[in-house]
């Protein structure tokens, strides 16, 4: 957890501005989970499971450039979020799906918006950068 554990306890609420209404003992759990919902991998993930549940090698198929152990550690922690759910089937050989979970859905339009964003932007971002 390391990057992800911030200071507990210690924090003042902010004084003006959109923060000012959160509760400061709730600002480091609420950066940790910007931090995760955010990561380009969990968005991609997210985006991808909107039109139903899929397998592993389906998802990796749909997200080109995501690592096997990086696919893997972002289903995990999609999942102990309640964002995503997985299923087993007792079958030969076993199947694993993974569907967007209630959760899960109500951040997949937030998302679509994103990834929309950075896409429409693209040339524009890019000639910035350069």
């Amino acid at each position: 957890m390391g990057a992800m554990q911030d200071s507990v306890g210690t924090e003042m609420a902010a004084a003006i501005g959109p923060c000012a209404s959160i509760p400061a003992d709730h600002m480091a759990f609420i950066r940790q989970v910007l931090d995760r919902v955010g990561d380009k991998w969990s968005m991609l993930i997210i985006a991808v499971l909107e039109d139903g549940p899929l397998r592993y090698t389906d998802l990796q198929r749909q997200i080109p450039g995501i690592s096997q152990r990086m696919l893997t550690h972002t289903l995990r922690q999609l999942k102990e979020d309640g964002l995503i759910t997985r299923t087993a089937y007792a079958e030969v050989p076993p199947r694993v799906e993974y569907a967007l979970a209630p959760l899960g859905h109500g951040l997949h339009e937030i998302v679509m918006q994103l990834i929309g964003w950075v896409a429409d932007h693209h040339d524009e971002i890019r000639a910035n950068r350069a």
